[in-house]
C-alpha cells in the first residue's frame, strides 16, 4: 500500500463478514492484517450453535482500499461479506 493513499480522502466503512468453515479463519486473518493500518476496530463472535463466525471490521480508508479489501474477501471460499459506507468522506472544516 503506497504512502499516497494516506493523503487521499477517506471514508468510514463497516464490513460484515460471516465465515462458514473454521479452517478459513486463518486466511481471513492474514488478509485483514494486510489492511491493519486502516482498521479502526474489529469484533468477532463465534456462533457455536450454527458453527459459524461473525466478524465486523470498521475501517477509515480511501475508497479504493476499502473496495480492494471487499473484493479480496469476496474471493475467499466459505466467506460472505457486505460493506456499508458512510455517506460522506472527511469531516468538513
Amino acid at each position: 500500500m503506497s504512502q499516497d493513499t494516506h493523503e487521499q480522502e477517506t471514508r468510514v466503512a463497516i464490513i460484515g463478514i460471516i465465515v462458514e468453515h473454521e479452517a478459513d479463519i486463518r486466511r481471513l486473518n492474514d488478509l485483514l492484517s494486510q489492511y491493519g493500518d486502516y482498521i479502526i476496530g474489529r469484533m468477532g463472535l463465534p456462533y457455536r450453535k450454527r458453527r459459524i463466525n461473525i466478524i465486523s471490521v470498521v475501517l477509515d480508508a480511501p475508497q479504493d482500499i476499502i473496495s480492494a479489501l471487499s473484493g479480496k474477501l469476496g474471493m475467499l471460499p466459505h466467506v460472505s461479506s457486505k460493506t456499508i459506507y458512510s455517506k460522506s468522506g472527511a469531516p468538513e472544516a
